[in-house]
């Protein structure tokens, strides 16, 4: 596993210096978005939690598997979010890449 990411990482960086430095710019942004969401996760989840005590101790059972629905609806929504903005970013990089001359075919060889 660690291999493959060296691997990985080392592939990037060659990337890198091959191509200009929007596509680096392209990398940290993505990066950086994906922290953002992975954080806001976080959050979510904590949120999550948080209103489960408060159900389990109010003893609303009702309420509380409503509320549980709710939660989990709201999640599978964020998830679906989450997915769609990954696919454009990766779209849009991909993009780059073939725009450049040679693109990935030039990377590759």
């Amino acid at each position: 596993m660690m291999m493959w990411i060296l691997m990985m990482m080392i592939m990037m960086l060659i990337m890198i210096m091959r191509r200009m430095m929007l596509m680096m710019m392209m990398m940290m942004m993505m990066m950086i978005i994906m922290m953002l969401m992975m954080m806001m996760m976080m959050m979510l989840m904590m949120m999550m939690m948080m209103l489960m005590m408060v159900m389990l101790m109010m003893m609303m059972r009702m309420m509380m598997l409503i509320m549980m629905l709710m939660m989990m609806m709201m999640l599978m929504i964020m998830m679906m979010m989450m997915m769609m903005m990954m696919l454009m970013m990766m779209m849009v990089v991909i993009d780059s890449l073939c725009v450049t001359k040679g693109g990935w075919s030039e990377f590759l060889s």
